[in-house]
């Protein structure tokens, strides 16, 4: 029988692993970041059971756009080198740049952060990245959740997801359907693998037995270059639509040129890439030497230096080309579209 005055022990969310003063803390941190990037759709955001977006007065016929991603396995090289502020600017990327190629202004963005016990430090790095990649593309981060997962999570890891709503005028969505044969296909630089290809990646630092530490090129360490965030083309892009009439627009993502840019291609076209009209950046070299990656694996895995592609009527190739130089963009002709040779859309290296 149970002692009457032995007390009763009792637990708390703490004991089971949950910290609800960490992450009360970690909403405090989130507050002020949040508020660089709101927009004036936006009339309630960080704190509340959901945040209110009304749309803007700007568009006639607005259609809503929405694009939800995660950064894959290139958060264990963020673990392994114990960097954390850049991340959440590829988890923003990834969703901005793929409801971009529809013509789509992104509005705001939430995140999803789980993790096996919440560390506030890492935490707000995380959501520091997160916020200046929603400054860079013009939106609002509006709110998201955190989520400790004790004992059912890795210890000292974290997992990130998010997605992006933006608004597009019905009347200019961007879906490829007027592409034809004589079309030209520009290419925007990537600012290096971008968030695609993180499991070959690191089976060939793993067999190669490659230093992260050990300096790479432009004064970086091979673990800088792999760790560099994706470029966000939102602003020169919209930028551009302004300008002139554009046709289609692939994203580089997962499956490199070889898989995206039939996405947007109608029947009947096939994309005709010269190899020769762009020098691959140091590391993509570096890839294909160090792990023996053939060049057909390498396109269809890596974007392999193009982080975007845009196809124009040949009329405006020049004033395209000047216009996304000026915006600080690294751009240039990557190729043409021609009648497909065979069955379905596809890309043809020239």
């Amino acid at each position: 029988m149970k002692d009457p005055d032995t007390p009763t022990p009792t637990l708390g969310y703490k004991d089971a692993g949950v910290d609800i003063d960490a992450g009360e803390a970690l909403v405090e941190n989130i507050k002020p970041l949040a508020r660089r990037t709101m927009r004036p759709e936006v009339l309630g955001g960080i704190g509340g059971f959901g945040a209110l977006v009304e749309v803007s007065k700007r568009f006639r016929n607005p259609v809503m756009v929405a694009g939800a991603d995660g950064v894959g396995t290139k958060l264990k090289l963020a673990f392994e080198l114990g960097r954390h502020d850049t991340i959440g600017v590829d988890l923003v990327a990834m969703s901005v740049n793929d409801i971009l190629v529809l013509g789509a202004e992104p509005i705001f963005f939430l995140d999803y952060y789980v993790c096996e016990r919440l560390d506030v430090t890492v935490a707000t790095d995380v959501i520091k990245g997160i916020a200046h990649g929603c400054e860079l593309a013009g939106c609002a981060l509006i709110g998201g959740e955190t989520a400790e997962h004790p004992n059912a999570f890795p210890k000292n890891e974290y997992d990130l997801a998010g997605f992006a709503v933006g608004l597009v005028e019905k009347d200019e969505i961007i879906d490829g359907s007027t592409i034809a044969p004589g079309d030209v296909v520009l290419a925007l630089a990537s600012s290096g693998p971008h968030s695609n290809g993180y499991s070959l990646i690191r089976k060939i630092v793993d067999v190669s037995g490659a230093d992260l530490h050990a300096e790479f090129a432009d004064g970086r360490t091979l673990g800088q270059m792999l760790l560099e965030p994706t470029r966000i083309y939102v602003k020169t892009v919209l930028a551009l639509l302004q300008e002139m009439p554009v046709k289609g627009i692939a994203h580089i993502t997962g499956g490199g040129i070889t898989e995206n840019v039939p996405r947007i291609l109608p029947e009947g076209c096939a994309a005709a890439v010269s190899t020769a009209s762009w020098k691959r950046p140091a590391v993509f070299q570096w890839l294909q030497e160090t792990g023996g990656v053939t060049g057909r694996e390498m396109f269809r895995t890596f974007n392999c230096g193009v982080g975007m592609t845009i196809v124009i009527g040949p009329e405006h190739l020049n004033a395209a080309l000047t216009f996304l130089r000026a915006a600080g963009e690294s751009a240039w002709k990557l190729g043409e579209i021609e009648p497909a040779d065979g069955a379905g859309p596809h890309v043809r290296y020239v």
